[in-house]
């Protein structure tokens, strides 16, 4: 439920900004202020969607180091499993312990982006992430998402399809 909430609202920020883009047309005296709303809602999600990126390369890389300089030290990251809620791992020590062990046991790990968006300092990823176990390969797709803070990932909560 708490992260439909997120949803619900990172769905009305982003209907919002767009209320704002279109209505500074329509009054010619509150123009300049709704720009400015909009730029400062742009430049941060901008920012958000870059950090996002730099991540999910390191991720792709298995480059753990990398992953772990991108997050904060008070970091939460949910995981899908176990079946229904998943792990909730807080803190770089353990953090970095679970990426440690997902990239030993699955090494061909890949996460492929179909699709990122940002509102703010919120960011939704939609990936397929793929996998070979036992010479078979396996793929599921989800979404991730992402809070974050001072130019580092804060949250990352994992969710599947089926």
């Amino acid at each position: 439920m708490k992260t439909l909430k997120w949803i619900l609202l990172l769905f009305l920020v982003f209907i919002f900004n767009f209320e704002i883009q279109s209505s500074y047309k329509e009054n010619k005296d509150t123009k300049v202020f709704m720009q400015t709303i909009k730029s400062s809602f742009d430049s941060t999600s901008n920012s958000t969607i870059e950090i996002i990126n730099l991540f999910n390369e390191a991720f792709n890389n298995h480059d753990v180091d990398a992953v772990m300089k991108l997050m904060t030290e008070d970091c939460v990251f949910e995981n899908t499993r176990p079946a229904p809620d998943g792990e909730r791992i807080v803190g770089q020590e353990k953090v970095r312990a679970f990426w440690e062990m997902f990239f030993n046991r699955s090494p061909k790990a890949h996460f492929e982006t179909e699709e990122i968006f940002a509102v703010g300092d919120r960011c939704i990823v939609r990936w397929i992430y793929t996998w070979i176990k036992d010479g078979k390969e396996g793929h599921i797709r989800g979404v991730d998402i992402f809070k974050v803070r001072d130019g580092k990932v804060a949250e990352k909560f994992s969710y599947v399809k089926g």
